[in-house]
């Protein structure tokens, strides 16, 4: 599994008027071949920490750009600043998943 680690600081008031724009987004995201879940954090003052999962590197490079359009439209315009990409990597260890 492949992780996207990204600070996203929204303005607070555009957040609140266009929550349809940020389901448009969630939406996109898990129709993604590859898409495995995402964790969002808000740890305040409009600052959010997403972790976004995906099945491999080439899914979450291959989502980054089929995304990008929605991105623009549904997000960028929420944003107070621009988002942060704070790391991408495999991941190494979760307990999300339930053995079958």
């Amino acid at each position: 599994m492949y992780a996207v680690v990204r600070d996203n600081t929204f303005d607070r008031a555009k957040l609140a008027a266009e929550s349809a724009k940020i389901a448009e987004f969630q939406a996109a995201h898990a129709r993604q071949p590859g898409y495995r879940g995402s964790v969002v954090v808000d740890i305040g003052s409009g600052r959010q920490i997403s972790v976004t999962l995906w099945q491999s590197q080439a899914d979450g490079e291959a989502a980054r750009i089929a995304l990008g359009p929605v991105i623009g439209r549904a997000l960028v315009p929420l944003l107070a600043t621009s988002s942060i990409l704070v790391g991408v990597g495999d991941v190494v260890f979760d307990d999300l998943s339930t053995p079958e």
